[in-house]
């Protein structure tokens, strides 16, 4: 059982990583193909669900509250008896690229900035139910 909650915590991990990088990237990739033409980034699907992971995020930081994925995998490292963030090669690197140290203060106002560019690139190239 202890195994599996170690693999667990991957998978958490991965997810993590994945669900940032979703939120970054979709950013870069809906004013890039704004700019460009690119009919699929008015996707409503797409970009509904991209501006409703990073409302979820600026939500939860400006509530204080430490991610669920993050307190998942974190529960998870425990009951394995794992001090967090000392294993595996993977998990290392996932890490040093997740999680960095700043004040509260940074988080909420990086959040919080990221968000407003997601709203105006909702504005600024619209979502449409389909490809124009």
């Amino acid at each position: 059982m202890q195994s599996v909650n170690l693999h667990m915590a991957d998978i958490v991990l991965v997810t993590h990583v994945l669900f940032v990088a979703f939120v970054v990237v979709g950013l870069v990739l809906t004013v890039c193909g704004g700019h460009l033409g690119w009919a699929w980034i008015r996707n409503l699907w797409f970009r509904g669900t991209h501006l409703a992971a990073i409302g979820f995020v600026v939500v939860q930081t400006w509530l204080g509250m430490v991610c669920p994925l993050t307190t998942l995998e974190m529960w998870l490292r425990i009951q394995h008896g794992q001090p967090t963030y000392e294993g595996s090669f993977i998990q290392y690197w996932l890490y040093q690229i997740l999680y960095f140290d700043l004040p509260a203060w940074a988080f909420i106002a990086l959040h919080t900035v990221f968000g407003l560019l997601v709203m105006w690139a909702w504005w600024r190239f619209p979502p449409r139910r389909s490809p124009a």
